[in-house]
């Protein structure tokens, strides 16, 4: 079932008033929405594919666990928030959200393409919806 996503302001007040708070020099969210555009069409440069209407979302809570201790083990990495919808839902609908604290700019970056990329491929089922 969908669910109702997290505010951010929310998360960063959180996240600034956390112990690691002191630790950290940047943050950074990250949020991935239904788009329209097929997947093989980005990704693959396929070309006549139907627009998206929507997608069937589903996530294994104890991998992306798992996913959220080894980016913590990162160098620099002090703090992490992940929030995955579920279920049926649309364009324009959020997937996720992820926010991220640590250290400096290029670990910060670096750590949320290795989480998102891993949630992404090892922990999610998407199946796209078409007209």
């Amino acid at each position: 079932m969908k669910k109702t996503p997290p505010s951010m302001d929310a998360w960063l007040r959180e996240a600034k008033e956390h112990p690691s708070a002191p630790r950290i020099g940047m943050y950074l969210t990250h949020n991935s929405i239904v788009r329209e555009t097929a997947k093989a069409q980005v990704r693959n440069g396929e070309e006549n594919t139907p627009a998206v209407v929507g997608m069937e979302f589903a996530y294994d809570a104890k991998k992306v666990e798992e996913v959220i201790a080894d980016t913590y083990r990162m160098d620099g990495i002090y703090y992490l928030k992940v929030w995955l919808n579920e279920g049926v839902l649309n364009v324009g609908d959020d997937i996720m959200y992820v926010l991220i604290g640590g250290d400096i700019r290029p670990r910060v970056v670096d750590a949320l393409q290795y989480l998102v990329g891993r949630i992404k491929n090892e922990c999610v089922t998407e199946t796209e919806k078409t007209e």
